[in-house]
């Protein structure tokens, strides 16, 4: 799709009637923002992956169980794989992935879940200033709480007609957007009377998007005095295979990373995409990010800046395997610096860019 974004911002189409901005606590205590002086009939879903209610054991095996047991993540055949899943991985995994989450969170809770309630306030507020005063706003996660099915079960209940589920991967893959999709038609499958539904699929190239990730690799490089000797684009893996069969999600990483370049004035030997998260044995993109941060170390780099562009919030994948693991090994390979550069969470040019995106997929709905 070619995005004609700037005009959108503040001063997008009315796409619906008018209604507050909720507070983060009206987001986070909710299932769906509900104060309006007149009924909107429009809302915006945003979609994360989901996080554990809390760093314990027990959190992490149901988080797990539901993450790890969806077959567009693990696309082996129920029959083999879930023996595995539930004898040899969930009476092992939680306690181990307890103690990394317990690492990163914080007085709000976790991480992914305040920074994507953060999120849908300040698209709220966005939209309002933008003319789409009546579009409700919320979030939901693919795994974990607010469930995908509470949310659109709450928002029909309040009247709301039309929904557009946004999902916060700007890369497309059908371990992640598609899973989103299923669970949504899961809820449909329920129900009797359906509201009109639209989906945003991908903007790894949305020119906003691209402005907001160069914004922040700026004010970083502003902070520490100019470049490392890299910069390092860490985005999260996906099996090999899944390439292989389709899934356009490489392309797309490969994409955002060259039109990030570009803005930034960047040459190729002046920056890297890697891919992390592997899990299990099988091949997933290459090159793996630890393993590079290490030869780069080897090298004689010995400064590098790392981001992960795929992530629109930090979470445990950037805060402890990133900014923890990955700096550990670069560091113990002979590395000088590992600067870690946030990632958009609640960032203006970020938020202009969601509500960008928002009003041009709301386009055209009627308002009532």
């Amino acid at each position: 799709m070619r995005y004609q974004a700037t005009r959108l911002v503040r001063t997008g189409a009315r796409a619906c009637d008018n209604a507050r901005m909720p507070s983060l606590q009206d987001v986070i205590n909710s299932p769906a923002s509900t104060d309006s002086p007149a009924p909107a009939r429009c809302a915006v879903v945003l979609a994360n992956l989901g996080t554990p209610d809390a760093p314990t054991a027990p959190a992490l095996r149901r988080f797990l169980a539901q993450f790890l047991g969806d077959p567009r993540v693990v696309e082996i055949p129920r029959i083999a794989w879930l023996p595995i899943l539930y004898g040899l991985i969930l009476p092992l995994r939680p306690a181990k992935s307890a103690a990394k989450y317990q690492t990163v969170w914080t007085k709000e809770g976790s991480p992914l879940a305040v920074w994507t309630a953060k999120q849908a306030v300040m698209l709220r507020g966005w939209l309002g200033e933008a003319g789409a005063r009546g579009v409700r706003v919320t979030y939901a996660m693919r795994y974990g709480q607010p469930s995908v099915a509470t949310q659109l079960q709450a928002l029909q209940q309040q009247g709301i007609e039309r929904m557009l589920v946004l999902p916060l991967y700007p890369q497309y893959s059908s371990t992640t957007t598609a899973s989103v999709v299923d669970d949504v038609y899961a809820w449909l499958a329920k129900q009797r009377r359906l509201p009109e539904l639209r989906f945003v699929n991908s903007y790894h190239d949305h020119p906003l998007y691209i402005r907001a990730l160069a914004d922040s690799v700026r004010a970083h490089w502003s902070r520490e005095g100019g470049p490392a000797d890299q910069l390092v684009m860490s985005f999260h893996g996906i099996p090999a295979r899944n390439v292989k069969l389709g899934d356009p999600y490489a392309d797309e990483c490969h994409a955002t990373a060259r039109l990030l370049a570009a803005e930034l004035g960047l040459k190729p030997g002046q920056y890297r995409v890697t891919f992390q998260s592997r899990f299990g044995k099988a091949e997933w993109l290459t090159p793996y990010t630890e393993p590079t941060l290490v030869e780069m170390a080897s090298q004689g780099i010995g400064r590098v800046d790392v981001m992960c562009p795929g992530f629109t919030c930090d979470c445990l994948e950037t805060l402890e395997e990133i900014n923890q693991e990955a700096r550990e090994a670069f560091m113990h390979a002979g590395g000088k610096e590992f600067r870690y550069i946030a990632c958009l969470n609640d960032s203006h040019a970020w938020i202009t860019a969601l509500s960008a995106i928002a009003q041009q997929h709301l386009g055209g709905w009627p308002v009532r």
